[in-house]
């Protein structure tokens, strides 16, 4: 299974940026389908996940932000690609963001639940 991130870029704060990954190489749709960042000496972090099964998401709360839908994962399956739009851009989330894929039937928000991993694709908010 390959996961190719892409779509990250520079942006001024209060911008936005969407993300894509694209996996190949086995059934996309039986997987849950999650991002992660990591900022420059910072433990990696998760940011959001969708499920396979139900298509349900979840987000961590840093980026849920006082305005709804800072962040919203979405998927197609047709086209085997997840997506992370993200809106109100700050420069706390300046980081290498990855995708991740598993094959579990609980809600996976650690790195360590997930079995493949894309290459990550930087994402810097200037202020």
């Amino acid at each position: 299974v390959q996961l190719q991130a892409s779509g990250g870029g520079l942006v001024q704060a209060g911008g936005s940026l969407r993300l894509s990954c694209t996996v190949s190489g086995h059934t996309f749709s039986s997987y849950n389908m999650g991002w992660f960042r990591q900022a420059p000496g910072k433990e990696r972090e998760f940011v959001a996940v969708i499920r396979w099964i139900s298509g349900s998401t979840y987000y961590a709360d840093s980026v849920k932000g006082r305005v709804p839908g800072r962040f919203t994962i979405s998927r197609d399956n047709a086209k085997n690609t997840v997506y992370l739009q993200m809106n109100s851009l700050k420069p706390e989330d300046t980081a290498v963001y990855y995708c991740a894929a598993d094959r579990g039937t609980t809600v996976p928000t650690a790195a360590w639940q997930y079995d493949y991993w894309g290459q990550g694709t930087q994402v810097t908010v200037s202020s």
